[in-house]
């Protein structure tokens, strides 16, 4: 199949095994993989494959521009990783404060509202991005963020020495 291209064939081979590992990556995880939590609580929730896959893709299309490896690109001291979502106020380290960030983001500390600066539900005409986003989407996008470090381990939100 790849005669005509033998040039190429290393290079065709790593990208096919890149694409068919990213492609099944979600069905290799482990339950204690997928276990993200969901409340301050301490109430945790099993993610899907499914939704591991559909978040991958969300985040991707929604939030990599500015989040790419877990980073933020405008604020370097504030990323995605499980310490800097925990320090939050409130606290950002499981789905239901993410997705609450998602609908109406407030700074660091909590005291003021920057969906005028961040893309939001609740900016959604400032964000086009935003717009067509559902509940789900947003839950699904809160697990991949959530499960990233478990995947990826320091990388995420590891900063520039990774990406």
């Amino acid at each position: 199949m790849f005669q005509r291209f033998s040039c190429f064939s290393p290079i065709l081979s790593i990208l096919l095994s890149i694409a068919f590992c990213n492609a099944t990556y979600a069905i290799e995880l482990d339950e204690a993989t997928l276990t993200v939590p969901l409340n301050t609580s301490g109430k945790t929730t099993i993610l899907t494959p499914e939704q591991v896959k559909r978040g991958k893709r969300l985040f991707n299309n929604t939030c990599s521009q500015c989040h790419n490896g877990g980073i933020t690109k405008t604020n370097p001291n504030v990323g995605l990783d499980p310490e800097g979502l925990s320090l939050a106020t409130p606290p950002r380290d499981n789905i239901e404060g993410l997705i609450d960030y998602m609908k109406n983001p407030t700074s660091y500390d909590g005291a003021e509202s920057i969906a005028e600066l961040h893309p939001s539900i609740k900016s959604a005409e400032i964000f086009p991005k935003m717009r067509n986003l559902t509940d789900d989407d947003l839950f699904t996008i809160a697990g991949h963020i959530l499960i990233q470090p478990k995947v990826v381990l320091e990388k995420w939100g590891g900063g520039k020495i990774y990406y």
